[in-house]
């Protein structure tokens, strides 16, 4: 059956730029993974400038490809050489300016860096809306603050999935989730905000540029739409074998928030998606935009166009993760190797014998500023009460506790400022691993119920696939939600966990004494860094 859709042309492809990872998979109709492939690579600090190199761009895009044809010829014994359809994401915002003839200006500058301080509170301030530095407007005023000689030959901006999209297809267009990124969005125009698009023109009306903000931006589409066909130079960028067939209908190219709500069937509205990782944070789907600016919340959309507000943490499992490796140094110390996931899973284990409010034991997970608390750099802390023991239990207890609250400071501004009601959460990353113990823990922070699903397809790569099969297949009038429901996830195996009243408790417990203690996390900085 595999091989038959794939020799037939009935499977679709979605791939997905990662910070160090390129990821192609290739799904059947009912989403089913039939082929992967991927391709490293890592970004460059290119004179100050966290960047990726256009060689790298284009020979990850066809290696990840090539590896993924080559893992469907080894499992089903079959070549590629057709689509139903094809998606392109990638991380979010950062800048990319071409002249005319789209000849990238300046290397790609990516989310990572933090070079757009004031243009970013110069347009927040104009906009009354924030604009993280990452986004690409952020980026584009600060050029234009600089004097940098490339601004006037702008004649196109976009995000890496756009640019992959037209490497692809030649359409100069993204998904709104992505676009998003680029400059805000009005969720009813489904486009930028026309408004913050005259007040830009405004802002920089005395620079004579040749251009307005509206001829450089990318087109808008939402989910479903058909953003283009494979062209043969695409296809041969792909496969350079030139077994690919061009004319492949092409999605609209999403960031990796928006194929992150996909892959965790989180595009409705009241539900939510966690990610828990390096980094942690929380993308709530909104029934209406927030009353008034919050500089800890960002607003993005769901590939269709719905407001999001994305709380958005820099550090989560970081210094967990020292601790738990200092322990593991422990073991082999006494002449033992001990195997990484059976102590992440015994460790985390213990946590849940702890004191519910971790017997008076603090720590701070900051590895860098914290814009939810104030802070604008870190250094990891733990403290405790003189006469609080040092429990192997209650100190798990407060490095999870810790990796989580302020996330949960983030997503109170929702629930309590806002009234944000909130029905739903899945959550996904590497604290939710050991299973019950992540989950109960944050269900019962956030007091929400949180899901857990066996799997979430391969992340991002499989959800910008569904949304190229969601482009092919949906029925008339069928929305990405229903599509999601019904086709997707009715299926698919998952544990949801509602809040437990004594955690939450122990919770809020924990999180008042580490909110009352955040001017010595700060104090700690200026000591330890000067």
């Amino acid at each position: 059956m595999s091989k038959e859709i794939i020799q037939s042309g009935r499977a679709a492809l979605g791939i997905e730029f990662g910070s160090t990872r390129i990821k192609a998979v290739l799904i059947g109709p009912d989403s089913t993974v039939l082929a992967t492939g991927d391709h490293t690579w890592h970004d460059q600090l290119v004179d100050g400038v966290w960047s990726y190199s256009q060689e790298a761009i284009l020979h990850g895009l066809s290696d990840a490809y090539m590896n993924m044809k080559a893992d469907a010829q080894k499992r089903w014994g079959v070549k590629l050489e057709k689509l139903a359809a094809l998606g392109v994401s990638a991380m979010m915002h950062g800048y990319l300016p071409f002249d005319a003839d789209m000849k990238l200006l300046v290397p790609f500058r990516t989310w990572r860096n933090t070079i757009t301080g004031e243009a970013a509170a110069a347009l927040t301030e104009l906009f009354q809306f924030n604009i993280p530095q990452r986004w690409s407007l952020a980026h584009l005023y600060q050029a234009i603050l600089n004097g940098e000689a490339h601004v006037p030959a702008i004649r196109h901006i976009t995000t890496l999935a756009g640019y992959a999209h037209y490497l692809l297809t030649g359409e100069k267009v993204l998904g709104i989730g992505d676009a998003a990124g680029v400059m805000p969005i009005d969720s009813e125009a489904g486009t930028y905000d026309a408004g913050m698009v005259a007040s830009f023109n405004s802002l920089i009306a005395d620079r004579g540029y040749p251009w307005q903000l509206q001829d450089i931006l990318p087109g808008v589409l939402s989910a479903g739409a058909v953003a283009g066909t494979l062209t043969r130079e695409g296809a041969l960028l792909l496969d350079p074998t030139g077994d690919l067939q061009p004319g492949t209908p092409v999605c609209p190219p999403e960031g990796d928030a928006g194929t992150g709500m996909v892959a965790t069937n989180a595009v409705a509205v009241r539900t939510g998606n966690i990610s828990a990782g390096t980094s942690i944070f929380a993308m709530i789907v909104l029934e209406k935009p927030l009353s008034r600016l919050y500089t800890a919340i960002d607003m993005v959309t769901t590939p269709t166009g719905k407001p999001v507000a994305m709380v958005h943490c820099n550090t989560c499992t970081s210094d967990l993760n020292a601790w738990v490796s200092l322990l593991a140094d422990f073991a082999r110390a006494m002449g033992q190797e001990p195997d990484m996931n059976q102590v992440y899973t015994l460790l985390f284990n213990k946590a849940m014998e702890g004191e519910h409010d971790c017997g008076g034991l603090m720590s701070y997970n900051y590895y860098s500023g914290e814009p939810v608390t104030g802070t604008d750099d870190g250094v990891p802390m733990f403290t405790r009460l003189a006469d609080a023991p040092i429990t192997l239990p209650n100190f798990m207890r407060a490095l999870i506790y810790s990796s989580m609250a302020t996330l949960k400071l983030g997503m109170d501004i929702l629930t309590e400022s806002e009234k944000v009601a909130i029905d739903s959460v899945v959550g996904h990353g590497g604290l939710f691993k050991t299973k019950g113990v992540g989950q109960r823990i944050m269900a019962s922070a956030l007091r929400t119920p949180v899901t857990v699903m066996e799997t979430a397809g391969e992340g991002g790569a499989w959800g910008i696939a569904v949304l190229a099969s969601y482009m092919a297949n949906r029925a008339p009038g069928e929305t990405l939600d229903d599509y999601l429901n019904n086709r997707v996830f009715a299926g698919m195996s998952a544990e949801t966990l509602q809040p437990d009243d004594a955690i939450s408790q122990g919770f809020d417990a924990f999180l008042q004494r580490y909110t009352a203690c955040l001017d010595a996390e700060k104090a700690c900085v200026k000591g330890m860094k000067g």
